[in-house]
């Protein structure tokens, strides 16, 4: 099993990755701004769901066969970053609509279909994937046997620090999407912003050395 000592030394490691916004905040303050706070929470839980299975995958060994598959590895990048531009294409159409409705009634009539993109996002990430690989293994003791558990308790500790961290983020650019709602006109351009990060993720990590 892995040691107090070893479990707080990985999720310091893992708060100072996290603080730094990367793929996955650039999503999460997209679709907050997008659609707003409520909507932007549930983008993160199923972004922290997404995670699992590759955490899985990564315990029994899996992640390194994608990871080391050049066209495994692309084919996930590609389609990750594909669908991220379809968010983005969406928020954009759909910008007038978006000032029109609530938060809470577009988080009530959408709310599983939020989880599920967030979740698409996160399994199909290949940053997660190259840092379960290169970054866990780190802190793994060997000579204590049960590699696998211990593979999938960090991550499990990295998911909930995630969660916790993306949250904020959620919330701070939900709340301002709130204010900005007292106006049509911005929040139809604020959610034509999200959109245009969302386009603008999507290529950057379509862009991305396939083994970076």
């Amino acid at each position: 099993m892995v040691s107090l000592p070893t479990l707080l030394t990985f999720a310091l490691a893992s708060i100072a990755l996290i603080v730094i916004p990367g793929p996955t905040v650039l999503f999460v303050i997209g679709r907050s701004l997008a659609l707003g706070r409520l909507s932007g929470f549930l983008s993160v839980l199923g972004n922290a769901l997404g995670l699992v299975p590759v955490i899985i995958a990564v315990s029994l060994g899996l992640g390194a066969i994608v990871t080391q598959s050049v066209l495994l590895f692309t084919i996930v990048k590609f389609a990750g970053a594909a669908y991220i531009v379809f968010l983005g294409v969406q928020a954009i159409r759909n910008r007038h609509r978006a000032a029109q409705l609530s938060e809470a009634r577009v988080a009530r009539k959408t709310k599983w279909r939020l989880v599920f993109e967030g979740f698409i996002v996160g399994v199909s990430n290949p940053k997660s994937l190259v840092f379960f690989i290169a970054v866990l293994p780190q802190f793994v003791n060997y000579d204590a046997g049960d590699v696998p558990l211990q593979l999938a308790v960090l991550g499990l500790v990295f998911v909930v620090l995630a969660l916790l961290g993306d949250s904020t983020w959620a919330l701070a650019a939900g709340t301002a999407r709130l204010w900005f709602a007292k106006s049509p006109r911005r929040i139809e351009n604020l959610s034509t912003a999200g959109g245009v990060m969302m386009i603008g993720l999507g290529g950057v990590l379509a862009l991305t050395g396939s083994r970076s």
